[in-house]
């Protein structure tokens, strides 16, 4: 038996605790830390009433500050650090396990504040500390990224000799009565889907404005949803592993509505990550509109639908044409029913307790730093069913609604 420690106290971080809570016989205790430490205990006393799981402890801790996170690995010496809270953090989170010697595991990966652009560079030049230092890095093990790089890693094994086209297909067909919110982190997302899309195709990055591909696509128990390629992080990992891939986009359901409030949002501002002057206070206008749009993690309990996330794969299997669908759909009704989170959160944090399991069980090991499809994905996809994401899979995948040429 092991434990671990929760950095965060979020939607994400309430659905991983529950779940590692479940599951006493690998996750003998453990403590989740933030800024705010009433939400921590909050989130240990619905489990204690839930569950009847004691062993969690709580702290406060500004996961910026290297050396007293340091201080705190070092006086609860825990088997791994699951980071779910802020990319921000990651790196200042990084190094505080590299000082204190303990593995680490994120959902997200690395965005400087000051820049809205996300690559996992700045964690790969993490690889060589890791590896010298005898340490694990997991990196991105949520869903998107996580779940679909594992998919794919699993679609590599046993369906194809060769990957040629890839699309990551992400709906969310709920409905949590707001005119508007967003389903994680407001500031780290709308940071995300305002930036430049991107997809990879014939050995090179491909860069489009926001929101300039759509298709129409058909999800399963959905049907058809308005879909626009993004860039993604888990594209830049799953070219670099796989690289018989000629093209890789990642594809994200959005109502038209939503798109009006986020064209009215940039158009006054109010998306902007440069610093203001408010009546002589500097200010950023999206860490003040967060303030004032919906918590994500208030949306759970009349969150109705359901999400649709997946691959679907073109390339080759012994000589010949292969089409390939793998998907998981989540209710989010049964998420909150379960955990008091809404489905986004749920599908972010039952991975990343799935990829939490497999290191401390040893089914994931090495020295490094690593993505998550660099791993089996037997082990890990047979546990993700069992710990609530069931997935399906369909080979020749025949309509072009399914599969977005």
């Amino acid at each position: 038996m092991s434990k671990v420690m929760i950095i965060g106290a979020g939607g994400v971080a309430r659905v991983a605790a529950f779940k590692c809570a479940e599951h006493p016989e690998v996750f003998e205790s453990f403590m989740i830390a933030s800024r705010t430490v009433s939400k921590c205990d909050r989130i240990a006393a619905d489990i204690e009433k839930e569950l009847g799981y004691a062993n969690v402890t709580t702290a406060a801790i500004d996961a910026e500050d290297v050396p007293a996170l340091t201080a705190l690995l070092n006086e609860y010496r825990p088997d791994l650090v699951m980071h779910l809270a802020l990319p921000y953090q990651d790196l200042t989170i990084m190094d505080a396990c590299l000082n204190a010697g303990i593995s680490y595991l994120d959902t997200a990966n690395y965005e400087p504040k000051e820049e809205a652009k996300f690559e996992y560079g700045h964690q790969w030049a993490y690889q060589q500390k890791f590896k010298d230092a005898g340490l694990t890095a997991i990196l991105g093990c949520g869903f998107d990224p996580g779940v679909t790089q594992v998919f794919t890693a699993y679609a590599a094994k046993h369906h194809f000799d060769e990957i040629h086209y890839l699309d990551i297909v992400d709906a969310n067909a709920g409905d949590h009565g707001k005119a508007f919110a967003t389903n994680f982190n407001p500031e780290i997302n709308i940071r995300e889907i305002t930036q430049n899309g991107k997809y990879w195709e014939n050995g090179e990055w491909v860069e489009i404005p926001p929101f300039s591909i759509r298709k129409d696509l058909n999800y399963p128990d959905v049907g058809p949803k308005a879909s626009y390629v993004l860039f993604h992080e888990e594209l830049e990992s799953l070219v670099k592993n796989f690289p018989t891939i000629k093209r890789a986009r990642f594809w994200m359901t959005f109502g038209d509505e939503y798109l009006t409030h986020l064209r009215v949002i940039e158009n006054i501002g109010m998306a902007g990550i440069q610093p203001v002057m408010h009546k002589g206070v500097e200010i950023i206008p999206l860490e003040f509109l967060k303030t004032v749009l919906p918590d994500p993690g208030s949306l759970g309990e009349n969150y109705v639908g359901q999400t649709s996330i997946g691959c679907r794969i073109k390339g080759i299997k012994d000589g010949k044409d292969q089409t390939y669908y793998i998907w998981n759909n989540c209710q989010h009704a049964q998420a909150y029913k379960e955990t008091g989170a809404q489905g986004v959160s749920y599908t972010t944090g039952v991975p990343a307790m799935t990829g939490a399991m497999m290191f401390l069980t040893g089914e994931w090991a090495g020295a490094g730093v690593f993505n998550v499809e660099e791993f089996n994905p037997d082990p890990f996809l047979k546990k993700l069913a069992e710990h609530g994401l069931p997935w399906r899979e369909k080979l020749g995948v025949d309509t072009e609604m399914e599969y977005p040429d």
